[in-house]
């Protein structure tokens, strides 16, 4: 049963209701993760969404903070939703397909603007929240699983437009790289985005602070798609929708595409 999935952080799902819209009916992915959608769960437009053929929804959702969400043509049913680092934020949900794949999607915490969490309490939570995750996966190693979502982390040189400068830049930091590093090692997880697209700068993420973000390109590659080890081989022909970045009134992230032959 192969499908299309795509992951992408909205920034507001009622706010941009129709770059949602628009992504459905113009690419129309399978599945599509949403992170950042600021709203409750009964709030979402998701009677909108299912006009649109995404009929089965998991979310986890918060008034004007955080909040994912699961919209799918195929249908789904929740088995998770973790409060790592007890943080009582809407950031992670799992569902699984009738074939037994499970889909987790994450908002990781951003961390704030200092890299040091003895003064920035952001910065600490990101951390125990990543090494959370780390555990949880060691203890429960996933099978038949992916995670995707905006993780916050651009883990590469070529994940950022300047390694050297983004080195003690939140989102690119040695440590919250040997974070995400131990995340990915502890599952067995393995990257669909790069593997699929191994050479060469890629982003996910714009800035809204530049006034020509697409002519400056100042970007990062904050959101992922990972697979566990025994379905790897089932993923191809990734792809990072940066056209949507320069929709009106867009999400400052562009959505990442992958499709599974499971």
């Amino acid at each position: 049963m192969p499908f299309t999935l795509a992951t992408w952080n909205i920034n507001s799902v009622r706010l941009r209701e129709g770059l949602v819209a628009r992504l459905m009916q113009e690419e129309m992915p399978d599945i599509l993760c949403l992170q950042e959608c600021k709203s409750p769960v009964d709030k979402m437009p998701l009677e909108a969404f299912a006009a649109l053929g995404y009929r089965h929804v998991v979310a986890r959702g918060q008034k004007g903070y955080n909040g994912v969400a699961i919209l799918s043509k195929l249908p789904m049913a929740e088995v998770g939703a973790m409060d790592f680092a007890g943080l009582g934020h809407a950031r992670h949900i799992a569902g699984q397909l009738e074939n037994g794949t499970v889909i987790h999607n994450f908002y990781v915490p951003a961390g704030g603007d200092i890299p040091d969490r003895a003064v920035n309490d952001k910065f600490g939570q990101k951390l125990d929240y990543l090494t959370e995750m780390r555990d949880w996966f060691r203890d429960s190693r996933p099978e038949k699983s992916i995670l995707v979502g905006d993780l916050n982390i651009a883990p590469r040189e070529d994940d950022v437009w300047n390694h050297k400068q983004l080195l003690k830049i939140v989102s690119h930091t040695p440590v919250e790289v040997e974070h995400l590093g131990d995340v990915m090692e502890a599952g067995g997880w393995q990257d669909v985005t790069r593997a699929d697209i191994p050479e060469g700068q890629l982003y996910s993420w714009w800035s809204y602070r530049a006034s020509d973000w697409d002519a400056a390109n100042k970007g990062r590659r904050l959101d992922h798609v990972w697979a566990s080890g025994d379905i790897r081989a089932a993923a191809h022909s990734s792809r990072i929708l940066r056209g949507a970045r320069g929709w009106d009134q867009p999400s400052d992230h562009a959505p990442v595409f992958a499709t599974f032959d499971l």
